[in-house]
């Protein structure tokens, strides 16, 4: 019998239970043995895993092309985190980490097009009136007047290797950080979720026409601020250049108004086939999801991200990776500068609140916590009172 139980007092309740030690549970299980001399030499394994990996790779973008569409994507990311992680990292990691991300961005992909649920009046003035106070002229159709040709020239290769980047680059940049840093990959997945919501937010508020919708309508045709006005679907923009005026060019036979061409790179290499899959997925995107640009925030969002985390090579890369897809979404007729800026207004924030978040309670949280272990953990041998 107890000493609370002969007075009469109640034995205390047990305390209830939390949901750290869960959490520390499975972090725990999906660490490798702690002691290097207790682990299996798996590299050959590894080695092995990865090349297969690679040659399968190979064949799905011979049989396939490239995975753009994010679930293909992040199937064959994680394929090879699982080759690479053996020997280094239980495989079950790879499930606890990119499970919740992938479910999140596919709740993202089903809901996207809320905005046309909501039925909010689409923009089809705000963004150019903006550049054209800012520049005094529209951006896109200065730079379609003096660099457009009537067929795509060689440099357009790059523009649209930088448009269909931003498919893939995101996710290999957290691929490789997950390898690297766990915690790190962990902060970056919490922004571009933030900022891919964030966005989500933006364009389902205030839905807005990107340049070469408004140079297929004209202002009596979007007078009302439809969402998708026939004149969207126009295979080529009216003569009047429609909303964004007639475009002058410079060299002979280029089409003297504003297009679509982030894909004509493809057409200069004769790779029809993926020219074909950019169309096809930018019919089935949001059409007016234009503000903000998630193309330059997330970009944007790279570049600040790994800005400490890199040296000076890696920084003139990330930032300049950022500057050039600006100019590709502004040159392609696929954003507005007003667009883009204000794809890298909402990176900087979900920067600075991340930092923020970070300073003020994930820090001492993570000190507090290696404190309380290092106070628990027992006396080294022959150590005295």
């Amino acid at each position: 019998m107890s000493i609370d139980e002969a007075v009469g007092k109640p034995a205390p309740e047990d305390p209830p239970a939390r949901v750290e030690p869960f959490l520390d549970d499975i972090a725990a299980a999906a660490e490798m043995e702690p002691h290097p001399e207790q682990r299996r030499d798996l590299t050959v394994v590894r080695r092995i895993a990865v090349a297969a990996w690679v040659a399968f790779m190979i064949y799905e973008i011979t049989a396939e092309g490239l995975a753009f569409d994010r679930t293909r994507l992040l199937v064959l990311l994680c394929l090879g985190l699982l080759a690479a992680s053996i020997g280094r990292r239980r495989v079950i990691t790879v499930f606890i980490d990119w499970l919740p991300f992938a479910l999140i961005l596919l709740i993202y992909d089903w809901t996207r097009d809320v905005a046309v649920w909501l039925g909010m009046p689409t923009q089809w003035h705000l963004a150019p009136d903006v550049d054209l106070a800012i520049f005094g002229v529209n951006p896109t159709v200065w730079l379609q007047e003096h660099l457009k040709q009537a067929s795509p020239p060689w440099w357009e290769i790059i523009t649209s290797v930088v448009y269909m980047s931003y498919f893939i680059v995101p996710y290999a940049v957290a691929a490789v950080l997950w390898l690297r840093d766990r915690a790190a990959w962990r902060r970056y997945a919490a922004c571009f979720i933030a900022t891919t919501f964030l966005a989500l937010v933006g364009y389902s508020l205030v839905p807005a026409a990107p340049p070469w919708a408004a140079a297929k309508c004209t202002a009596v045709e979007v007078a009302d601020h439809p969402h998708d006005p026939l004149c969207m679907y126009s295979t080529t923009p009216v003569a009047s250049g429609g909303l964004l005026g007639p475009v002058t060019p410079s060299h002979p036979d280029a089409a003297p108004y504003v297009e679509r061409i982030s894909a004509r790179g493809w057409e200069f290499l004769n790779i029809h086939a993926a020219s074909n899959l950019v169309q096809l997925g930018q019919g089935k995107a949001n059409l007016v999801a234009a503000i903000p640009s998630l193309h330059a925030g997330l970009t944007m969002l790279l570049a600040l991200f790994m800005w400490p985390r890199v040296r000076a090579m890696g920084k003139a890369l990330f930032l300049g990776y950022a500057f050039a897809m600006a100019f590709t979404l502004v040159y392609t007729g696929e954003h507005y500068v007003f667009d883009i800026l204000l794809g890298w207004g909402l990176a900087a924030a979900v920067i600075i609140a991340y930092r923020l978040i970070d300073r003020r309670w994930l820090i001492p949280r993570q000190q507090l916590l290696e404190a309380e272990r290092s106070a628990m953990a027992p006396a080294p041998a022959g150590a005295t009172e």
